[in-house]
């Protein structure tokens, strides 16, 4: 039985200003880490990217506020899966009471071990 083994994790920040919807915080969080990586590998080894499972953590402070579904069809490769988890922060303006969502996400990338 092969292990699928981690060739990258990359880590990304995302937020709502002004309409407190965890899942547009934790999509710009999800797309901040995918503008930190290109994986050449793919066409150099000739290796689909069908083969590649990706797992995303999103944290917000209200979890089951995001539509896991919505997030999982942004992702552009491979066989993915989202969870949601508490973290990130919310900001309130004492001003205002505006609320401020962060959400903060790890998209990690795995593969059958290839040795």
């Amino acid at each position: 039985m092969s292990i699928d083994q981690r060739f990258i994790i990359e880590m990304g920040m995302g937020n709502d200003l002004y309409g407190m919807d965890y899942t547009k915080a934790a999509a710009r969080a999800i797309e901040d880490a995918l503008r930190h990586s290109s994986i050449p590998m793919f066409e150099a080894l000739g290796i689909s990217h069908d083969m590649m499972h990706v797992q995303v953590t999103v944290g917000v402070a209200e979890p089951d506020k995001l539509d896991l579904d919505a997030l999982t069809a942004k992702l552009p490769r491979g066989k993915a899966t989202v969870k949601g988890v508490k973290g990130g922060h919310n900001s309130a303006n004492p001003a205002t009471g505006q609320t401020i969502v962060i959400a903060t996400a790890a998209v990690e990338a795995f593969l059958p071990f290839q040795g």
